[in-house]
């Protein structure tokens, strides 16, 4: 699983730069400022979420359990709801398409898995983990 999250983080992380690159220089020429900023507030969430997830794939190897499962899980989750959301939104606004605008009632739902996500965090964080190696003292040291 450490591995996977690992994965998706470095799709994800690409995304963002490529999303990011869009948003900086292509976009102004389709859509308003308040079009902007939702969609500069996606690719930042989806940064820190990206990185989020990685410290996951790191972290599973020696805190390994559920709720880190579940943590990886919430935050990829959030990115697809939460940023995904913004991101369409912006795009309907670009294509004067108004007729999808009740997305944005899914953008809390994305919130709400980034915030499960890092509560799993710290509950797993809190637990005593077997995996975790000590490093033994050899006689020569």
């Amino acid at each position: 699983m450490s591995k996977r999250f690992i994965q998706y983080a470095a799709i994800l992380g690409a995304l963002s730069v490529i999303l990011g690159a869009f948003g900086a220089h292509a976009l102004k020429k389709l859509v308003g400022a308040d079009q902007i900023t939702t969609f500069e507030t996606g690719v930042r969430y989806q940064f820190y979420h990206t990185f989020a997830l990685l410290a996951i794939g790191i972290l599973y190897r020696r805190m390994p359990g559920k709720l880190m499962e579940w943590a990886g899980i919430l935050f990829i989750s959030g990115i697809v709801l939460f940023c995904g959301s913004l991101y369409i939104l912006t795009l309907l606004e670009a294509t004067e398409n108004v007729g999808l605008k009740s997305i944005g009632a899914i953008t809390p739902l994305g919130g709400l898995c980034f915030i499960g996500g890092w509560i799993c965090l710290f509950i797993q964080a809190l637990k005593p983990s077997a995996h975790i190696s000590r490093r033994k003292s050899s006689p020569e040291e």
